[in-house]
């Protein structure tokens, strides 16, 4: 019961990342256009990624498309954190990685609704 409720808590605050991160994108707003400009992204390319994002996001919410939704938001964590490695920014990198571990985490854990047999 403590594991799903705490599998519970982390797809949450993922999710809330996820809508946080992903509108912040979509809306452009400038930390966020001005970190990834420092990746040569141009406005189109932060919409698509936050469009990846915020849809990564609702994915992951229903149990059908759970991991999915996951492994698409990983991968987005990815691609920042590889790009932060090209840059020789391992700050940067090593802040990605706990965002990069939660996703993972809970594709282990599965979605907290599914039915388990």
């Amino acid at each position: 019961m403590f594991v799903r409720i705490l599998n519970t808590a982390l797809v949450l605050v993922i999710v809330f990342m996820g809508v946080k991160q992903g509108w912040a994108m979509i809306s452009g707003k400038p930390e966020m256009v001005e970190m990834l400009s420092r990746f040569h992204f141009n406005r189109p390319a932060v919409l698509i990624n936050g469009i990846v994002t915020l849809l990564s996001a609702v994915l992951i919410l229903f149990p059908r498309t759970f991991v999915a939704g996951n492994f698409l938001m990983a991968a987005a964590i990815l691609l920042v954190l590889c790009l932060q490695l090209s840059l020789k920014d391992l700050k940067g990198a090593a802040i990605e990685l706990p965002f990069l571990m939660m996703n993972l985490v809970a594709i282990f854990l599965q979605h907290p609704l599914a039915k388990t047999h």
